[in-house]
């Protein structure tokens, strides 16, 4: 992997989350886990740039019940974005720290308004993929891939990007266990990639990593966004919104080594983990050794 470095960017958002608090403090337990220390073993550049101004869910304006708290949310995807185009064009990968999933929206974004269109490895146990539509809940951080899709209505558009942000045929997802009906409409409709905890059952990791990294290679950019509830909550209780019946400790870490291993990876965000709810920063370790992995941590 041919870098000048790591630039680490910190969106303590959530207001895209619901009722459940906690998530805006995962860029700190991240931070405090190591991740700087971490890194630097990789001997490579690290430079982090602090938090993104977020505001906080008390003094924000709800708006639509379809899409809460959406005008702030964008605005905060706004400054993201634009920290991840200035380390881009430094030659640094971007590494977005969240935060709930919200945030992915403005690292695609960013990504997009330097590369052009991109493709995407989505890890979580969700789609992300409702729009104001279809969600059941109204909350953003199930809609930002629908949105870097460009499905997800003119809510989500803005000059600091162009809309859709990657490319549906280079968009990938994995682990997925969680999908509600309109989600499973639009990944049908779009012929997105969904290997769902069942193909990786059946499958295995290796071959399931091999066949994603197969569809997003020669993009212009690849982006690398890891919802740590993508892991059984039994290896990472401290996060959002657990699903069980997720990825093992090995098979996560297998994924983030087999990205590395490619060296096809631009760009990377950790998301959802809630300190709250963790044991101890589990969760937070967890982000910081799979970030480590998917940078080029090898065990020999």
């Amino acid at each position: 992997m041919s870098v000048r470095g790591i630039a680490i960017i910190g969106a303590p958002l959530d207001l895209g989350a619901g009722g459940r608090r906690g998530v805006d403090m995962g860029p700190s337990a991240i931070r405090y886990g190591g991740l700087g220390k971490r890194l630097a073993r990789l001997e490579l550049p690290c430079h982090d740039l602090g938090n993104v101004e977020a505001p906080l869910r008390e003094v924000a304006e709800p708006g639509d019940p379809k899409a809460r708290y959406l005008e702030p949310i964008r605005e905060t995807c706004e400054r993201v974005a634009v920290r991840v185009a200035d380390a881009t064009r430094d030659g640094r990968i971007p590494l977005v720290l969240g935060g709930d999933h919200s945030v992915g929206l403005g690292t695609l974004g960013g990504m997009a308004s330097v590369r052009g269109r991109g493709a995407v490895i989505w890890l979580d146990a969700h789609g992300d993929l409702n729009t104001p539509a279809t969600t059941p809940s109204g909350n953003v951080h199930g809609m930002p891939l629908a949105a870097a899709l460009g499905r997800a209505g003119p809510g989500f558009e803005t000059p600091v990007w162009s809309l859709p942000a990657v490319e549906a045929e280079r968009t990938v997802l994995i682990g997925t266990r969680s999908l509600d009906p309109g989600e499973r409409e639009l990944a049908r409709e779009l012929g997105l990639s969904v290997f769902t905890m069942s193909e990786v059952d059946r499958r295995g990791m290796e071959a399931v990593c091999r066949d994603a990294l197969e569809r997003v290679r020669g993009a212009a950019f690849v982006h690398l966004s890891l919802d740590l509830d993508v892991v059984d909550p039994d290896v990472a209780p401290g996060v959002g919104t657990p699903v069980r019946g997720g990825l093992s400790y090995r098979e996560a870490h297998l994924a983030m080594e087999l990205v590395a291993e490619a060296g096809v990876l631009d760009s990377l965000e950790l998301v959802e983990v809630n300190p709250i709810l963790d044991h101890r920063n589990e969760t937070g370790r967890l982000a910081v050794e799979l970030a480590a992995s998917a940078l080029g941590a090898r065990i020999l």
